[in-house]
Parts: C-alpha cells; structure tokens; sequence
C-alpha cells in the first residue's frame, strides 16, 4: 500500500506547506539526503499550538501536537520529493518546550514517530533524539527537525 493510501486509510491529510518566515529554506537536499527544518505544530490558521508541556499541556495534548508535526514533515517531504514512497525517515530531533521538572520527552515526540511508522511502515523507523527546552520559536509546544534518505 503506497503512503498516500495509508494516508487516506487512517483519515488524514497532509496540510499545506509554509513559506520560511526567516533566512533559511523548508528543505535542503545534500546527495541522497533531504535534511528537513524544523517544524511546530499548526493549526488550520497557521498560527501554532503554544504552551509549556508539563503545566498548561498535558503529555496527551503535545503527543498529538507532534503528530501534526509529522504531517507538516510529510508535506514538506512530499513538496520537496514528489513521492512518499521514495524516501526513508533517518533521523529525528524532537524538541519539547517544557516546564525544568518535565521528563517525558520521549512521549510526546512519539506522537510524530508513531505517525511516520504508520505511514511509511519500516521507512518510517528512525533513529531520534527527544529533548526538552526552556522555550520555542512563538511560544509552539514541539518542534521537530528531520533527516531523511531519497531512495532511488
């Protein structure tokens, strides 16, 4: 089954992709590599979810936060690859805004992980990083960066 149709099967969409709003580009291709920049989470609107996890966001509210990231990172693969199915997820670093006492990082990057292996199956598995930050750019609860391989 190709991405677009897992896509299609567990009900999603992939959102518009975003203009860079400072001097750099969505995605840079190095060889075989696309190296994605980091991404927060959208709403319809544009504007971000915004909060600290661990006060006013709960675990449940960021993981699923992180998951419109993983949508946001499809879209820009897609925008950049043309096609889903060509590439393979190497790596994540999955930030976290969070409160100083704050220690499941890794459950609310999983939100965007989850996504990717639901979606791309076994090219979706990656390698990751989930840290925690004192803030994010506009306050955003996640932002997550990605390395990805094309495949040819």
């Amino acid at each position: 089954m190709s991405a677009e149709d897992k896509l299609a099967e567990l009900g999603l969409t992939l959102p518009q992709t975003y203009s860079p709003v400072a001097t750099y580009v969505p995605a840079k291709r190095v060889g075989d590599l696309l190296f994605l920049s980091g991404q927060g989470p959208r709403l319809p609107d544009g504007s971000h979810h915004v909060g600290k996890v661990g006060t006013e966001v709960s675990v449940e509210q960021a993981y699923e936060h992180a998951k419109l990231v993983g949508l946001g990172l499809l879209a820009a693969i897609k925008a950049a690859v043309g096609d889903l199915d060509r590439v393979e997820i190497v790596k994540l670093l999955g930030m976290v805004n969070a409160t100083p006492d704050f220690s499941d990082h890794p459950k609310v990057i999983n939100g965007c992980s989850d996504l990717l292996v639901a979606v791309l199956g076994e090219r979706g598995r990656h390698a990751r990083s989930a840290v925690g930050m004192g803030s994010l750019p506009n306050g955003m609860t996640v932002e997550i960066e990605a390395i990805v391989r094309i495949l040819p």
